[in-house]
């Protein structure tokens, strides 16, 4: 069986099923941490609070939005497959309350250190789960698909554009929720730190496979 091109083997899906799930893991450190949520979910959570809708809803919008920009961005380039990126939020949202439900068997961080460790793990486990799911070329999330359409267009590395990219998206969940709730909202000191270190994380970790295994990984791969 072929899936863009490329035949679906066992060892795709158990990369990009795996991949998607390391990335919630690291959502929930992020929540667990109490330090701002991770980058990938700060506008949906800036949503829900300002509209007062539920969390799910406010994925759905935002990466029906993403799908849009990808559209718009990649022109002929785009394929129908990208349009089931909205749908791959549902199975992203179900590993996400089971990562979340997976910290109740961790105490809440006592100090600020430890919560800050826990900020580290969630940029580490969000950036591995990047580099196991992206290369696989099968649904990516919406935010990696946009990521993966400004790199293909301005012909950047997808690190540096993933840098970006959490950048603005956490500068908008910022300026929605100070807008519209007087605060800070979702974002936090670990949002900031997620947004400015996952791309660079994932960069190195690419170096490191590359290094060991001689595997150049193509994370602009549609």
């Amino acid at each position: 069986m072929e899936f863009s091109g490329e035949e679906l083997t066992l060892k795709r899906i158990f990369n990009y099923v795996f991949g998607l799930f390391l990335i919630t893991l690291g959502v929930a450190f992020s929540i667990k941490s109490d330090l701002g949520s991770a980058p990938v979910s700060s506008i949906p959570y800036a949503m829900s609070l300002i509209w007062a809708i539920e969390i799910g809803v406010a994925t759905f919008i935002f990466h029906a939005f993403l799908v849009l920009i990808e559209l718009i961005l990649l022109r002929r380039d785009f394929k129908p497959k990208h349009f089931l990126q909205v749908f791959v939020g549902v199975l992203f949202g179900a590993f996400t309350s089971f990562s979340v439900s997976l910290m109740n068997f961790i105490p809440p961080a006592g100090n600020f250190l430890i919560a800050l460790a826990m900020s580290v793990l969630s940029i580490f486990f969000i950036a591995l789960g990047l580099f196991f799911y992206v290369p696989t070329n099968i649904i990516p999330l919406s935010v990696e698909g946009v990521t993966q359409a400004i790199a293909i267009v301005s012909k950047r590395p997808f690190s540096r554009i993933k840098v970006y990219l959490d950048i603005t998206i956490v500068s908008s969940a910022l300026i929605l929720s100070y807008v519209f709730l007087g605060n800070l909202g979702s974002v936090g000191i670990g949002t900031v730190l997620g947004a400015l270190f996952v791309g660079t994380t994932v960069k190195y970790i690419h170096k490191i496979n590359e290094r060991i295994t001689g595997n150049n990984v193509d994370m602009k791969k549609m």
